[in-house]
C-alpha cells in the first residue's frame, strides 16, 4: 500500500520477532545515578522485513510497549489533552539550552509536556510539519540537556521535527511566525540561529554533513560531539548509507540517532531493551569490550576473528542491530523515544565514554504523539494548514478549482485506461504528486520507490526498455537528486521516461528549498530532450496526453504547486503538435513569449498596457525544447519589442530563445529582448504571490518592462476607457 506522506519503501533489515520478552526491572533510579546494572542478555527470534510490507504494524504493540518501559510505582501518564492549558512556566524560564543543563528528572519531563504544548499550539496559528515534531519531543529535550549545543553541533534530517527544537534555541518568541513572509524558516537553517549548524529540508543529508564536521573537528584538534538525527524514512536514501560505510570505515567519534517513527525497523521491545541499551552505551562495557579485542588480537587471526564474529552475532541477536554493525557502527537499541529515562543515562554514557567510534542509537518514536488528533490521523498531522487545537479540524479554504496535483493524476489514469503500459513511479510522495489516485486504479502499475530519486529515474529508464511507458512524478526540487541518472541512463540512450515534473516555480511557505527554478535549464541543455510548461489545467492535460505519445526520446511536463484557473476539464486530453506554440491575442508593438503559468499574468499585463494604447501580442510556448521557431522569428519581425517571461532560472527558455535569435540575425533590425527570469538569488518563503512580486514577474513588473524598453514613462496614468 503507497504511503501518504514522503516515507520509504523500507530496507529490509532484520527486525525483532512480535513476542515482547516479559520486562526486567532494572535499579530506575540508579540510571540517573550513572550507575550501569550488568546485562541479562535474552535470546530473540529475528525474521526478514518484507520491503514491500514495511507499513504492516503490531496491533497495539506500541502503546503494549511503553506500559511496559514505565518503572514500578510510576502510572502511565496520558497523552496531552486536546483541553491544552496555555501554562507554561518552566517553558517560560528556558531562554537557551544552557537553562535546561540541571533540570531534574521530573523538570525535565514537565519540559517535554510543555514543550508540546507550545509546538501544537504555534502550528495550530501557522500551519506545518506538525507530527513529525511532536514524535521528538523527549528526543529535543534530553539531547540539549545532556549535550553543550551549540558547542556540539547537533544536526536534523529534513528538518520537519526542529519546531520544538527552535522553541528552546531562543526562536520561542518568532515561532508563530513559521513558514512566514519575515519568518522564521520550517527546516533548519544556519543564517537563523548558531544552534542549526547545518541547513537541511531534502532528505538523509545529516549523516553525512555530520561526518563532515566530525573529521574537521579531529583535524583541529578540538573536543565536542557531533549528533546526527535521521528519521526511518530518510534511511532508504543511497545516501545515508553512504555516509554511514564512509563513517564506519573511519572509525570517527559521531553519534546517529535514528528515529523510528514508523515501527518498521523493528518492534518495540520495553524495559529489557532499555536495560540493554543502557549496559551498552556505558563506558564499562565498551571498555571491557576494548580489553578483549586487545587480548583477543594476541592469538591467531583466526582465532582473532572467531571472537569478533561471535560478539558480533551475540549482539545481534539481542538488539538486531546486525546491518549498522557490518557498517562498522556501534549498535544500541531499539529504546523507547518517549522515555526521558532510558534517553538520557544513554546519550550521557555516550557524552562521557573515550572511545572514538561511531555509535547508533535507534530510537523508537510516534509521529503526533500527545496529541489526538494527530495521533489518530492517517498522515499523523505530516503536514497541516491552521487548525482549531481543541477538535483538530484544519481551516483549509474552499478550492475554486481542482489542484494541478490533481488534474495530472486525473490525465494519467485516462491515459492508462486506454494503454496498458503506462505506469505511475513515486519517490515517496504519492499524495503530493497524485500517484495515490493513480495506484487506487491501477495498484499493479504504481510504484513508490522510497526516498530514492537516482533509483527511481534508472527503474524507470529499465521498464521504458521493455516497453512500457514510465510517468515519473516527482517534485522539480527533488529532481535534482538524480540529474546524472537523467542525463546518463535515460538522456544519452533516448530513453522515453516521461517526467511529470510537480512543483515547478516558486512554491510559497517551504522557500527556497523547495523551490523548482532550474529544471529547464538542466533538462532543456539535454539533446532530444522534449521540455513542455503548462499554461493551465487544460494544457497540462493535453501535454500528458502528448507525452503518452513520445516513444523515441525522453520527455518533461512541469507544472505548479496549487489550483489551476478555472477551465473546464474533457475526460481525456489531446495531443499537441511538437515543438509548436500557440497566440493568444494578437497585436503590433510588444510581444510577449510566456512558458508556464506566468501566461495569465502576460494577459493581465497586456490589458493593462492596451488601456496605455500600446498593442501587445501574447503567445504560449508551450515547449522550451523542440523550440517554436517559426513562432519566435515572426514575434521578432512583427514587433518592436520581444519579452520572454519565465518561471525559471538563467540559461533557460530565455537563453533558447535569444540563441535562435542571434544565430538568424533577428537582432540586426532594432529588436529590444528582455528576458524575464527568476532573479540570481534564493527567495525566502512568503505566498507564491509574493515570491513573484519579489521576483518581479508579477503583471506590474511585466508592464514596467515593456514600457521602459519603449522609453515611455512608467508613472504616466493609463487611459481606461
Amino acid at each position: 500500500m503507497i504511503s501518504s506522506t514522503r516515507k520509504a519503501i523500507r530496507t529490509p533489515w532484520a527486525r525483532l520477532s512480535a513476542k515482547t520478552p516479559q520486562p526486567v526491572k532494572p535499579p530506575w533510579s540508579a540510571c540517573w545515578a550513572g550507575t550501569r546494572p550488568a546485562p541479562r542478555p535474552k535470546r530473540f527470534r529475528t525474521e526478514p522485513l518484507h520491503p514491500l510490507k514495511h507499513s504492516a504494524r503490531l496491533p497495539n504493540s506500541c502503546e503494549r510497549w511503553r506500559a511496559s518501559s514505565l518503572p514500578a510505582g510510576r502510572e502511565r501518564r496520558s497523552p496531552v489533552s486536546v483541553t491544552i492549558s496555555n501554562s507554561t512556566p518552566l517553558l517560560d524560564r528556558i531562554k537557551a539550552p544552557a537553562d535546561m543543563r540541571d533540570l531534574s528528572p521530573e523538570e525535565l519531563r514537565q519540559l517535554a509536556d510543555e514543550l508540546r504544548r507550545e509546538t501544537i499550539d504555534a502550528v495550530s496559528t501557522t500551519g506545518g510539519h506538525l507530527g513529525a515534531g511532536l514524535g521528538v519531543v523527549e528526543l529535543t529535550v534530553a539531547i540539549h540537556h545532556v549535550f553543550e549545543t551549540p558547542h556540539d553541533r547537533l544536526i536534523w534530517d529534513v528538518g520537519h521535527q526542529c519546531y520544538p527544537h527552535k522553541i528552546l534555541t531562543g526562536r520561542r518568541d518568532r515561532i508563530r511566525t513559521l513558514r512566514q513572509k519575515g519568518g522564521l524558516s520550517g527546516f533548519t537553517k544556519r543564517a537563523e540561529s548558531e544552534y542549526d549548524p547545518f541547513g537541511a529540508a531534502h532528505s538523509s543529508t545529516s549523516i553525512s554533513a555530520g561526518l563532515g564536521m566530525a573529521v574537521a573537528r579531529d583535524l583541529k584538534g578540538e573536543r565536542r560531539e557531533v549528533i546526527s538525527v535521521i528519521g526511518d524514512g530518510s534511511m532508504s536514501a543511497g545516501m545515508a548509507y553512504e555516509a554511514m560505510n564512509n563513517a564506519g570505515a573511519r572509525d570517527c567519534r559521531l553519534i546517529v540517532i535514528l528515529n523510528d517513527n514508523d515501527m518498521s525497523i523493528a518492534p518495540p521491545v520495553g524495559a529489557m531493551s532499555a536495560y540493554l541499551a543502557r549496559v551498552l552505551s556505558s563506558d564499562t562495557y565498551r571498555s571491557a569490550r576494548h580489553m578483549a579485542k586487545e587480548i583477543a588480537s594476541r592469538f591467531p587471526r583466526t582465532v582473532e576473528t572467531a571472537a569478533k564474529r561471535f560478539e558480533e552475532y551475540a549482539r545481534g541477536i539481542v538488539t538486531g542491530g546486525t546491518l549498522f554493525e557490518e557498517l562498522g557502527f556501534y549498535y544500541i537499541g531499539p529504546i523507547d523515544g518517549h522515555n526521558l529515562d532510558h534517553l538520557v543515562p544513554i546519550l550521557k554514557n555516550l557524552r562521557d565514554t573515550d572511545e572514538d567510534r561511531p555509535v547508533l542509537i535507534h530510537c523508537v518514536t510516534q509521529k503526533g504523539k500527545g496529541y489526538d488528533p494527530a495521533e489518530k490521523a492517517d498522515d499523523k498531522y505530516h503536514g497541516v494548514a491552521k487548525f482549531d487545537v481543541i477538535t483538530g479540524t484544519q481551516s483549509k479554504p474552499t478550492p475554486k478549482a481542482p489542484s494541478y496535483t490533481n488534474v495530472f493524476a486525473k490525465a494519467l489514469i485516462a491515459e492508462a485506461e486506454v494503454d496498458d503500459r503506462i505506469c505511475a513511479i513515486t519517490a515517496a510522495m504519492p499524495s503530493g504528486t497524485g500517484v495515490d489516485k493513480f495506484a487506487k486504479a491501477f495498484p499493479d502499475r504504481a510504484f513508490d520507490v522510497g526516498i530514492a530519486e537516482q533509483h527511481g529515474v534508472t527503474f524507470a529508464a529499465g521498464l521504458a526498455c521493455e516497453g512500457y511507458k514510465p510517468f515519473a512524478a516527482i517534485y522539480s526540487t527533488f529532481l535534482q537528486r538524480a540529474y546524472d541518472q537523467v542525463v546518463h541512463d535515460v538522456a544519452i540512450q533516448r530513453m522515453p521516461v516521461r517526467f511529470a515534473i510537480d512543483r515547478a516555480g516558486l512554491v510559497g511557505a517551504d522557500g527556497p528549498t523547495h523551490a523548482g527554478s532550474f529544471d529547464v535549464t538542466y533538462l532543456a541543455t539535454l539533446p532530444g530532450f522534449v521540455t513542455m510548461a503548462a499554461a493551465d489545467e487544460l494544457e497540462l492535460m493535453h501535454m500528458v496526453a502528448t507525452a503518452a505519445q513520445i516513444d523515441d526520446r525522453p520527455s518533461a511536463v512541469r507544472y505548479p504547486r496549487g489550483e489551476g484557473v478555472g477551465l473546464e476539464l474533457p475526460e481525456r486530453g489531446t495531443p499537441i503538435e511538437l515543438g509548436k506554440g500557440r497566440v493568444m491575442r494578437e497585436g503590433t508593438t510588444i510581444a510577449m513569449l510566456s512558458l508556464g503559468t506566468r501566461l495569465q499574468e502576460c494577459m493581465e499585463a497586456a490589458d493593462e498596457l492596451a488601456a496605455r494604447g500600446l498593442s501587445t501580442t501574447v503567445a504560449d510556448a508551450r515547449f522550451c525544447t523542440p523550440l517554436d521557431t517559426d513562432l519566435v522569428t515572426r514575434l521578432a519581425r512583427e514587433h518592436e519589442v520581444l519579452i520572454t517571461v519565465e518561471e525559471g532560472s538563467i540559461g533557460g527558455f530565455s537563453s533558447h530563445v535569444l540563441d535562435h535569435l542571434t544565430r538568424n540575425d533577428l537582432l540586426e533590425n532594432g529588436l529590444k529582448v528582455r528576458p524575464m527570469i527568476l532573479p540570481a538569488t534564493f527567495i525566502d518563503q512568503a505566498k507564491p504571490d509574493d515570491m513573484y512580486d519579489a521576483a518581479g514577474l508579477n503583471a506590474p513588473q511585466i508592464v514596467e518592462t515593456a514600457l521602459t524598453a519603449l522609453g515611455r514613462d512608467t508613472s504616466e496614468t493609463p487611459a481606461r476607457a
